[in-house]
């Protein structure tokens, strides 16, 4: 394994475990400068969430699932001479009663195919915010993108609404993600009416709560991150094949952002399947993503008046490698 006491790059290991994905990142740290140079990114829908809202309770295909995927990164991270590992559990790790056997099965996933005992960090809502603006925002102003940036992070549980230029000056997270909806509001295929309408109001809500905490006006560009929103980009771009080269930093239109929205939302999913940049695992659950960023879009437009609508392919992942790097 990598020395991590060398002055020369860190290897580090960030792992994300989300309502409906878990993520897989190495990358090779500069300690001066805090230059972060992929290795090697994962990605896989296990759907850990699944069902939690309605039970409370994890799911042991969903746990088995999770944990299968879990020994493969472990081994991955041993392979590649991984120094350093962060595995930080999101939205379905809090929520479910079940969430210590999850943590145990982790811990022993690590133990046994990396060598080295790691075990899953439940982060709060706050810090998962903080995680996602510090990945997504560290190359933007040099790119030209000026803030005051509000970074919106669309999972399947949760979404984390973060305003800040160099650092976060506020964050919050609410209950409204892709699975989570899907489950509460849009079982029809496609949605009816009245199934968009609850899941309206329900969004709606929750956006109140969040920009009682978070103020839109202001913001100066809109940062969206995650599989509901690089989806819906390559969507909005028509890509032959998904293509993260070409949504990363993609700039969009916001109206052009609501139609591809609508598009997603109002497609039967036999049709969403044969997109050729549509994940499998996202089929049932992008119309809901499309629903919470169409709302979101539209609100910080009519709050500040926002011209584009920047999509990211760096996110909560590179930032929880970045914090891996800072560890002693």
């Amino acid at each position: 394994m990598s020395d991590p006491t060398s002055t020369e790059t860190l290897r580090v290991g960030a792992i994300d475990c989300g309502t409906n994905s878990i993520r897989l990142l190495v990358a090779d740290i500069d300690p001066g400068t805090g230059a972060l140079t992929d290795v090697l990114r994962r990605m896989e829908i296990v759907r850990l969430g699944h069902g939690v809202d309605r039970t409370g309770v994890i799911a042991p295909e969903s746990m088995e699932r999770t944990l299968a995927v879990t020994r493969e990164y472990a081994a991955v991270c041993r392979d590649l001479g991984v120094a350093r590992v962060r595995f930080v559990a999101t939205s379905a790790s809090r929520d479910a009663r079940n969430a210590s056997d999850f943590i145990e099965g982790v811990h022993t996933a690590f133990t046994e195919h990396f060598g080295s005992e790691v075990s899953p960090e439940v982060v709060t809502g706050d810090e998962e915010a903080a995680l996602s603006f510090a990945g997504a925002t560290g190359g933007l102003a040099a790119q030209g993108i000026s803030g005051p940036y509000l970074v919106v992070d669309l999972g399947g549980g949760s979404t984390e609404l973060v305003r800040g230029t160099q650092d976060v000056e506020a964050a919050r997270s609410v209950d409204i993600g892709c699975v989570r909806m899907t489950e509460r509001h849009l079982v029809g295929d496609p949605p009816t009416d009245g199934e968009i309408g609850a899941a309206i109001r329900d969004i709606d809500a929750a956006l109140d709560v969040a920009e009682s905490v978070v103020p839109l006006e202001g913001v100066a560009t809109l940062v969206g991150l995650a599989g509901s929103v690089t989806t819906i980009t390559a969507h909005l771009l028509r890509l032959p094949a998904y293509d993260p080269e070409r949504v990363h930093l993609a700039h969009s239109a916001p109206a052009d952002m609501v139609v591809a929205c609508d598009e997603l939302l109002g497609m039967p999913r036999a049709q969403r399947a044969e997109l050729p940049y549509m994940h499998p695992g996202r089929v049932d659950v992008i119309g809901a993503g499309a629903l919470v960023w169409r709302r979101i879009v539209e609100r910080v437009v009519d709050r500040a008046g926002v011209t584009q609508v920047v999509t990211s392919e760096h996110d909560i992942l590179d930032g929880i490698a970045l914090s891996a790097a800072r560890r002693g």
